[in-house]
């Protein structure tokens, strides 16, 4: 074998070596920006869930819970399969109530096979209202299972809020759904909620449980749609006195 094709050898094994080394770092880049977009999008779809049902005053959450609860949760479009097969129905956002505000969303998703009817055949928005600290420390769990390690109650919905407020200060969460337009109070018993940590952790290099136990996150406003959620949640919580 001549210099020329031993040379001609090398530089062909040196090219096909960086071709190797560099094709995983180009995959990761697309997947890093997959879940990027992924997780925009369900802040997005969460945002706008949660505008359409503050709309109507006299049939959304009463502003008096919204003013005391310490973190929301939105999972748009739940559809029964979600929970029985793990289907990607099931995906939603919470924001936190802190300091300085309400926070960037973070990441989670609701499955269980125990569901039963409140959850119907089309798809359904579901909302949680977390109304103390507890509630949020159950967030920060590997899973949790509502009704059986966090209690859960159906909330008020508009005007019907008045003389049930007192008694349902006390529960830990108050659930509700949308279905084909109908929203209402629903116990929501039954529903498993565990975080979506590889989004937290491509969003924000953290998992749930260090997002949420941080009290000084605010949301970011850094012309991306990642902040879409917790924009939604201010609007209806601006003039609470609990809302810093």
């Amino acid at each position: 074998m001549t210099f020329q094709n031993q040379k001609r050898i090398l530089v062909l094994a040196i090219a096909f070596a960086v071709l190797l080394a560099t094709t995983p770092l180009a995959r990761s880049g697309d997947d890093h920006s997959q879940k990027l977009k992924k997780a925009a999008a369900q802040s997005v779809k969460a945002g706008k869930v949660f505008d359409e049902i503050m709309h109507t005053p006299d049939k959304a959450i009463p502003g008096d819970l919204l003013a005391h609860a310490k973190a929301i949760a939105v999972f748009p479009q739940v559809i029964k399969a979600a929970f029985v097969i793990g289907g990607e129905g099931g995906r939603g956002v919470v924001s936190r109530r802190t300091s300085v505000g309400w926070s960037d969303p973070v990441f989670f998703r609701a499955g269980g096979g125990s569901v039963g009817p409140q959850i119907g055949a089309s798809a359904t928005d579901i909302v949680l209202l977390f109304m103390n600290d507890d509630a949020v420390g159950s967030l920060m769990k590997d899973k949790f299972e509502l009704g059986t390690e966090a209690d859960v109650s159906a909330g008020p919905v508009g005007r019907e809020a008045s003389a049930g407020t007192d008694a349902l200060m006390h529960a830990e969460i108050l659930s509700y759904s949308r279905s084909r337009g109908l929203f209402a109070g629903v116990n929501l018993k039954g529903v498993v909620i565990q975080p979506e940590d590889h989004l937290n952790q491509a969003v924000y290099g953290k998992n749930a449980h260090e997002l949420l136990i941080d009290d000084d996150r605010r949301a970011t406003d850094d012309g991306t749609s990642i902040g879409a959620f917790p924009q939604s949640v201010s609007r209806y919580t601006a003039n609470s006195s609990t809302d810093r």
